[in-house]
């Protein structure tokens, strides 16, 4: 089946979106029609690869994890707490997300969090406060059965002084998770948290085994805020050093991918040298497809699930 009929039969129909009519479900069909087995590769859809959607409601955010599984045949997920914001304490919402997550057959693995205050912040009042209001999220992570919560390492602007408050405000919060059997993981999102040598430190000295990484194929720059590596980053560090170095501390792996060529393949990201890294590591959890490119959502996550597919076959 070609690739430009595999997509058209896949878009969007009059701006809303419709189930794929066909899902490859562990296979791989490329352009002479053939299947090739990825039967071990599991992969997860991060939320935020469908933010507009969510946000001009085109889509419900309840429905996430029946999206994922319908219309993509992916039966894992992230979720994003921003929308879910006035639902956090929840109990009773989280249940039923729950109960809508397993009659869709999904696994839910972790929710990221954003906007609670900075976990390494130089002041210890505005410290505390942060990992107070992480709470109530590795709480939801519990009901919902995640394994994880995705948190933000910003805070002091000094290198020093950040790395001993992130130290604390990480440390204070893994030991609240571990009560629950929830772990805390920092995914490269700029400035001082894209600084794998640094954070990997950091982890070290924490020193608790339910605190990792969640390393990002795109998000490796060192001069901004939420800083992407999509082509417009004063500073950044190496993408593929940044993820050979979480890699060892990985609760997941985030396939970060913008905007394709005309050939499915990924001109900023070389996908096959950083599946190759993610392969020899040893990596058996979930890869998680995070599109955040300039097509439509729903085009951008059937190339990225292709091309890892395509990529991580190539590597047999």
């Amino acid at each position: 089946m070609k690739r430009r009929f595999f997509l058209e039969k896949c878009m969007w129909s009059a701006g809303v979106l419709s189930a794929s009519p066909f899902v490859t479900y562990g296979y791989n069909f490329l352009d002479d029609g053939s299947a090739s087995n990825t039967s071990d590769l599991k992969l997860s859809l991060a939320q935020w690869s469908l933010h507009r959607q969510f946000q001009n409601g085109n889509l419900n955010a309840m429905d996430f994890a029946s999206i994922s599984n319908d219309t993509y045949g992916i039966n894992a997920v992230e979720y994003v707490n921003g929308f879910y914001k006035d639902s956090g304490e929840d109990e009773r919402f989280w249940a039923n997300m729950k109960e809508r997550a397993d009659k869709a057959g999904v696994s839910s693995l972790l929710i990221m969090v954003d906007e609670e205050g900075d976990l390494g912040a130089a002041k210890e009042k505005e410290r505390i406060k942060a990992v107070e209001n992480h709470y109530k999220w590795v709480n939801a992570a519990k009901i919902l059965g995640c394994h994880s919560i995705r948190v933000n390492a910003f805070g002091a602007s000094d290198r020093d002084a950040f790395k001993s408050s992130m130290t604390d405000g990480l440390g204070r919060l893994a030991d609240y998770a571990a009560k629950e059997n929830i772990n805390i993981v920092i995914e490269n999102h700029g400035l001082y948290s894209s600084d794998a040598q640094l954070i990997t430190e950091i982890l070290k000295q924490v020193g608790t085994p339910n605190v990792g990484t969640l390393p990002d194929f795109g998000n490796w720059c060192l001069t901004a805020k939420w800083g992407s590596t999509k082509g417009d980053c004063d500073k950044a560090y190496d993408i593929y050093q940044g993820v050979t170095e979480f890699l060892p501390f990985a609760k997941g792996v985030s396939a970060k991918s913008y905007n394709f060529d005309n050939q499915g393949e990924h001109p900023s990201i070389d996908y096959y040298k950083m599946l190759k890294i993610v392969k020899d590591f040893g990596w058996d959890g979930h890869i998680g497809i995070e599109y955040e490119g300039d097509a439509p959502e729903h085009e951008g996550i059937l190339l990225t699930k292709a091309l890892i597919e395509k990529a991580w076959k190539s590597l047999d």
